[in-house]
């Protein structure tokens, strides 16, 4: 490798070539051309084409100028009468036309080879990478099958060596195994001895902590990946099409915009039927619910402005509970109003191993006889059973958002830094180190959504909108390699055909 990168800078940066007997640069003096009768040059001699400088360190040498071609022409001949122009040779045109040829094919020449050991040398590169990408896959699963079987020496060995490979501005895939390595060292801290009981929890350490670092990354993943802006167009979408010819209209927000500062799904919703054709709705209203009372307050603030300022009647309500605690009672519903309930990445996190959390919260939301319930999650089997099985699952589903970052953002960007550190490894390491109430990161696959909400009394109703959302993402302007399919009824957003988020809508059987 060294050797190519010599050659590179040989050839491609000063582009002396003294080495191969040719002075590039026309500038310098050019040896003396004789004619002959087939007006070939008969200089072209390896020896004597060095370097001007050795040329002009002979005893003998002296220059003059040749006319017409503006260049300098220097003879070894030490009986020639330097200060005479009919000391100078006559120069035939295709002289010149000869000489430059051959030093520009010898030049191309050069370059080809250059360029050619330099793919050569980036080929091996990717090899090493892809051989060290390997070791450090099979690492990290030793690593994951130490840990579920408490084999505390072997992990922690294991644990050792991947920090040291394990790099938070390396590949892609040594981004995503910092992660892993974080969640493993976690639940290796946290692991009992075997018959133990108890539930495995994150260490105290990361418990309200780096609340600012995380807000903000979950403001540039809203800015700079496209899952949460896909589902807020195909939520938006839905929510306008079933509000048409409808005029007293109410929305419940379940885990208000996911904590971001700003409602900007509703404020693009609240644009849309103020510039909607025909006849906005008399009245809107939407309740969000969340943890913080303050900021549902000013978010309803911000957006009660918003709303009036296009002329439309808006009020906004908030119920501050988690969504185990829900009641019928909690939202207050007016007679004639049209329900659409709104769920965001938010209900995987009441999906518990005893079902029963989930369940309950269904059975409310079926009470409140929605017209239409949207589902937007990740879906990933990320609430299997099995630890490795778990661990499997995630590698494989972040591995497909990690990738996608690479080729959105640059190397050392610090704002992928902070999107994967704050908030994608924030989830892994709940998914990997955390077991009971504390993990709540239990993602699920569509299939499975499917059966939960058949039995709690949903039923699917399709999503005809695929051009749409294509169209949607072409002007999103994210980077290729995003895909968007329709699949049972559900719009699915993948990177790579793997599927990242899946859309589906679904109402009162």
């Amino acid at each position: 490798m060294s050797s190519a990168r010599c050659v590179q800078s040989e050839f491609c940066s000063e582009r002396s070539y003294e080495n191969t007997g040719l002075d590039l640069n026309f500038c310098y003096s050019m040896p003396q051309f004789s004619a002959l009768e087939n007006d070939l040059p008969a200089w072209f001699d390896p020896d004597e084409t060095r370097s001007h400088k050795r040329v002009k360190q002979g005893p003998s040498a002296t220059e003059s100028i040749g006319n017409g071609a503006g260049l300098y022409v220097t003879s070894c001949n030490s009986k020639t009468n330097t200060n005479s122009l009919n000391s100078v040779p006559r120069l035939h045109f295709r002289d010149y036309i000869w000489a430059y040829t051959e030093r520009y094919l010898a030049i191309e020449a050069m370059e080809e080879a250059a360029a050619a050991m330099m793919v050569g040398e980036r080929n091996e590169v990717k090899e090493e990478e892809g051989s060290d990408g390997m070791k450090l896959v099979q690492q990290l699963i030793a690593c994951a099958e130490a840990v579920a079987c408490r084999d505390k020496t072997h992990a922690s060995a294991l644990l050792s060596e991947l920090r040291a490979k394990a790099l938070v501005f390396g590949t892609s895939f040594q981004r995503v195994a910092s992660c892993f390595v974080q969640g493993l060292s976690d639940r290796l801290v946290l692991l009992q001895p075997l018959g133990a009981v108890g539930v495995l929890g994150p260490p105290a350490k990361t418990v309200n902590t780096f609340e600012a670092e995380k807000d903000e990354a979950l403001s540039l993943v809203y800015d700079i990946c496209p899952q949460i802006q896909f589902g807020h167009f195909v939520a938006n979408a839905s929510i306008l099409e079933a509000f048409e010819g409808e005029s007293y209209v109410h929305i419940v927000d379940l885990g208000m915009t996911l904590g971001l500062h700003h409602g900007q799904q509703w404020r693009n919703l609240i644009h849309s039927l103020a510039n909607h054709p025909g006849q906005p709705p008399r009245r809107l209203r939407i309740t969000g619910v969340g943890n913080s009372g303050e900021r549902l307050r000013a978010i309803g603030d911000e957006l009660d402005s918003y709303a009036r300022s296009l002329g439309l009647n808006f009020e906004f309500l908030w119920v501050e509970s988690c969504l185990e605690n829900l009641k019928p009672k909690h939202f207050k519903l007016h007679d004639g109003e049209v329900v659409i309930i709104n769920g965001i990445l938010h209900l995987h996190c009441v999906v518990k191993e005893s079902r029963g959390a989930l369940n309950s919260v269904l059975q409310i939301l079926h009470e409140l006889s929605p017209k239409l319930l949207i589902l937007v999650e990740q879906d990933s089997s990320h609430n299997g059973p099995f630890f490795l099985g778990r661990f499997m699952e995630a590698l494989h589903y972040y591995s497909a958002i990690f990738d996608s970052l690479d080729a959105m953002l640059p190397k050392y960007d610090t704002r992928r830094a902070k999107i994967e550190q704050f908030f994608f490894a924030e989830e892994i390491k709940n998914i990997i180190s955390c077991e009971g109430p504390a993990r709540v990161e239990r993602h699920e696959r569509v299939d499975q959504w499917r059966r939960r909400l058949s039995r709690a009394g949903f039923q699917p109703a399709p999503i005809k909108m695929i051009m749409q959302a294509k169209q949607w993402l072409g002007k999103a302007k994210v980077c290729d390699g995003y895909t968007v399919t329709e699949e049972k009824a559900c719009l699915v957003l993948g990177w790579k055909s793997k599927p990242i988020i899946a859309v589906s809508c679904w109402k009162c059987s």
